[in-house]
């Protein structure tokens, strides 16, 4: 892994996080507890800060990036971040999930209890609003999600990577 100080600022990352051997976290990064930053992840805090929450899973081949003067990027509690999606200088509330190969551009948020599809491109300055999932490029709204099914679907997801990343942590 490449944990790297950008203008004399650090990474914070808690000893109970995961961050895969070829994983990337460069500059003003905090990582919250439970967190896992997969194979070939990016997390680069270079030109303003980033904040993950707890129980943040950020997959293999994401991008975390923020805008210089402009948008830092601030992620929740138990957010997925699928494989190879870019999430650029935005906010993302807690219990989200964004799907393989999404965007999330400048200045969005993705409000609490949300799914972002598999390859969506949420365009600058979009809200997603709680409780809604976002498809298609440009993403729009395409339906409501039945909360009580949702929750444990996010939670069950969060869990399964703190899992995961353990096994990696025996090894």
């Amino acid at each position: 892994m490449l944990i790297k100080s950008v203008n004399g600022k650090s990474p914070i990352i808690p000893e109970d996080c995961y961050v895969a051997e070829n994983a990337t976290i460069v500059g003003e990064v905090t990582l919250g507890h439970s967190c896992s930053v997969w194979f070939n992840a990016v997390i680069r805090g270079d030109v303003n800060c980033i904040t993950i929450g707890d129980k943040v899973n950020i997959q293999d081949g994401a991008v975390i990036h923020c805008t210089y003067q402009k948008h830092p990027t601030v992620i929740g509690n138990n957010v997925s971040i699928g494989h190879n999606a870019i999430v650029h200088g935005c906010i993302i509330n807690d219990n989200v999930l964004i799907g393989m190969g999404a965007i999330v551009m400048d200045n969005c948020v993705i409000e609490s209890n949300s799914i972002v599809a598999a390859g969506s491109v949420i365009t600058q300055n979009t809200i997603v609003e709680s409780g809604t999932i976002w498809a298609g490029v440009p993403a729009k709204k395409v339906k409501d999600i039945n909360q009580s099914d949702f929750a444990g679907e996010i939670e069950r997801i969060s869990n399964n990577y703190v899992m995961y990343s353990n096994w990696f942590k025996e090894e």
